[in-house]
């Protein structure tokens, strides 16, 4: 799991709430952990300011409404963060009823905190590599599947398809990527593209993103290819 990750939980038995909300404060690569008591809390949380979450935990027996509807309206808002379901009930039909409301795994309590965190790493590693995804970009949030940036007071700013695949992959290799690969990932390997093409975009997309405009501190040029700025 990368570093930073922020996790949602929305649990109504405050011992459980306060254990996991320490335990998981404690793993090295959580940086935020938000615990509310019911569902509309948590509906509230996860569409609020506060979001998107790298990952939901929520218990299905909560005291205003089942989990499983929770669910519902979460999916129905437009969260795409993966959901863990926790449940005291071990049976087929109440993991299938889960499943089909939305959530992307299920872990029935007592469960092991070593458990619940590869459980957890499972799923923010396969959410990172969808569209679905959301990812901090300096003082943007990167939305890839609406080929948009977002800043906190909500300014959009538009991306085409190929700035779009060109960020994307640069977020997701963290590190520096030269042209010829990137050429190839973004254009494909056939397309007979120069990297002329690549710097070209890569000018239009830095007039698009930098917050100075002629600085780049957030599209970065190393020898031989270009990478993203970490967070700070």
């Amino acid at each position: 799991m990368a570093a930073g990750r922020s996790i949602l939980i929305i649990e109504d038995d405050d011992l459980l709430r306060r254990t996991l909300t320490e335990q998981l404060s404690q793993q090295e690569d959580v940086a935020t952990v938000t615990a509310v008591a019911t569902g509309a809390e948590g509906i509230e949380t996860a569409t609020g300011p506060a979001g998107p979450f790298d990952l939901i935990l929520l218990d299905i027996g909560l005291p205003d409404q089942d989990g499983r509807d929770v669910c519902r309206d979460l999916r129905r808002l437009g969260v795409r963060s993966p959901v863990i379901m926790l449940t005291g009930a071990d049976s087929d039909d109440d993991t299938i009823t889960g499943l089909d409301a939305g959530a992307n795994d299920y872990v029935t309590k007592p469960f092991r905190l070593a458990v619940l965190m590869a459980r957890i790493k499972a799923q923010i590693r396969q959410h990172r590599h969808s569209d679905d995804a959301v990812f901090p970009l300096g003082p943007y949030r990167f939305l890839p599947a609406a080929k948009m940036l977002e800043t906190a007071e909500g300014k959009k700013i538009r991306l085409t398809e190929k700035e779009t695949a060109i960020l994307k992959y640069l977020y997701r290799q963290g590190r520096m990527v030269d042209r010829e690969t990137l050429l190839a990932e973004v254009w494909g390997y056939n397309s007979g593209v120069s990297t002329h093409t690549l710097e070209t975009h890569i000018y239009r997309l830095r007039q698009k993103i930098e917050p100075v405009s002629g600085e780049n501190t957030l599209l970065l040029t190393e020898s031989g290819g270009y990478r993203l700025a970490g967070p700070g």
